[in-house]
């Protein structure tokens, strides 16, 4: 290369930096002929009524699940004579007629408990419950489904049975509605919100008034109580002890312990109930005898 070429090299000015054009936005409020563009609305989704002992919390990321929170579900591994098999606890319980809800009642619960509401309703079902409350619709699926099914339902509070779950506890079958002694039960009325235009805030406050309404029928089908008295109680968060839940009418028992209809099959007549661990007198777990599962 000659001397001058190098000279021209070295004195021309550097290549502009690739700049890529920026992508507009299909949304983006350009100008006109008649100036700016306006900007699309984004169509909020219809409010939702909760019935819940708890504020109401935003919607979980994508993703994430509420179906069960628990950071590890143990294992049983059940011996038959065909082998070993193991079942996560709450599938292990599920062979025993034992259905949980724990946590707040959304639409993945009661999913999950009405499948297997249905599975099992040959035979009487226990369902225990330690809940807050949750959406309104997703409790009454669950409560519809237990009148639904032929099997009575044995309902039986742990910890807290509050706002939907409440209800819940209330509409198992009549004689079976227990709470263990340190348990706690809260009524209330729905709440939720509403935004938009007048007339639609207008519908969201009556469809909520209406659901009010029913929630109280319900309760007064289950319990005895007149109208105007579940009414004034659940015009604020009212809670209740075991014995005054089942003074109000929500249960028919408070336990200490396990009751033998609440049993499993095959445990109540083989093996008295103790606390050492789950053997029987035979020196071998109940898990030990047992046939294989039809399902899992």
């Amino acid at each position: 290369m000659t001397p001058s070429a190098v000279a021209n090299l070295a004195g021309a000015s550097p290549l502009p930096a690739f700049a890529p054009r920026p992508r507009s936005r299909p949304n983006s409020a350009s100008p006109g002929p008649f100036g700016p563009a306006p900007r699309r609305l984004a169509v909020a989704a219809p409010p939702r009524a909760f019935f819940s002992s708890a504020p109401y919390q935003p919607p979980e990321p994508e993703g994430y699940s509420s179906v069960r929170e628990y950071g590890l579900v143990p294992m049983v591994v059940e011996t038959t004579s065909r082998g070993e098999r193991a079942y996560d606890i709450f599938s292990r319980l599920l062979k025993e007629r034992i259905v949980c809800i724990h946590g707040p009642i959304a639409d993945e619960t009661a999913s999950l408990v009405v499948a297997q509401l249905l599975f099992l309703e040959l035979k009487p079902i226990s369902l225990y419950i330690n809940s807050p409350g949750g959406v309104v619709t997703a409790g009454l699926a669950i409560y519809d489904t237990m009148q639904y099914i032929r099997c009575p339902v044995n309902t039986i509070c742990i910890g807290q049975a509050a706002s939907m779950g409440s209800l819940l506890l209330a509409a198992g079958a009549r004689g079976e509605r227990r709470a263990l002694p340190n348990a706690r039960v809260m009524i209330h009325q729905p709440s939720g919100g509403a935004q938009g235009q007048a007339t639609d805030i207008a519908i969201q406050a009556k469809e909520i008034l209406k659901l009010r309404d029913r929630l109280n029928k319900i309760y007064a089908k289950h319990t005895g109580q007149n109208i105007d008295k579940i009414e004034q109680c659940m015009e604020r968060d009212l809670f209740m002890d075991p014995e005054e839940a089942r003074e109000w009418g929500l249960i028919d028992e408070v336990i200490e312990n396990r009751p033998a209809s609440l049993m499993p099959e095959g445990l109540s007549a083989v093996d008295p109930p103790h606390h050492g661990g789950g053997a029987g007198a035979n020196g071998r777990g109940r898990d030990r005898d047992m046939e294989e599962p039809s399902a899992v």
